[in-house]
């Protein structure tokens, strides 16, 4: 990443999901055209862009013939940030302790046993 301050804010992320759903290269035209009612201007997505670019999530090239249009690939992808994100929640909000941090979601989503059991029946199962 290219900037000090890689989080992703809320319309950043969205951007970044319209990107990742596209699967490929897209200009800010074809997220624009992806994004829901009430849809931002076309600069606003071009700087949020930008902003991703210098964050180092996205990159961008021109294709020949094509004139100004840049065209934007997403570096990471929506699993890799994830991981990421939840590497440092668990390390700024847990001290790094991921039974704290599964406590935490356990109490606080008021998990019954048998959610416990499903859930650790599907991590058996990914093992």
């Amino acid at each position: 990443m290219k900037r000090k301050d890689n989080t992703l804010t809320k319309v950043e992320f969205q951007v970044m999901s319209i990107l990742w759903d596209i699967n490929h290269s897209a200009c800010a035209w074809d997220i624009l055209e992806r994004y829901e009612e009430p849809k931002p201007a076309y600069t606003t997505i071009a700087t949020y862009l930008k902003v991703l670019y210098e964050k180092g999530y996205v990159d961008y090239f021109k294709n020949k013939g094509e004139g100004k249009t840049h065209m934007y690939v997403a570096k990471i992808t929506r699993a890799q940030y994830t991981r990421q994100t939840m590497q440092e929640v668990k390390r700024n909000f847990f001290g790094d302790n991921i039974r704290s941090m599964f406590n935490y979601f356990v109490k606080e989503e008021q998990l019954s046993v048998q959610e416990i059991k499903d859930i650790l029946t599907l991590i058996e199962k990914e093992n």
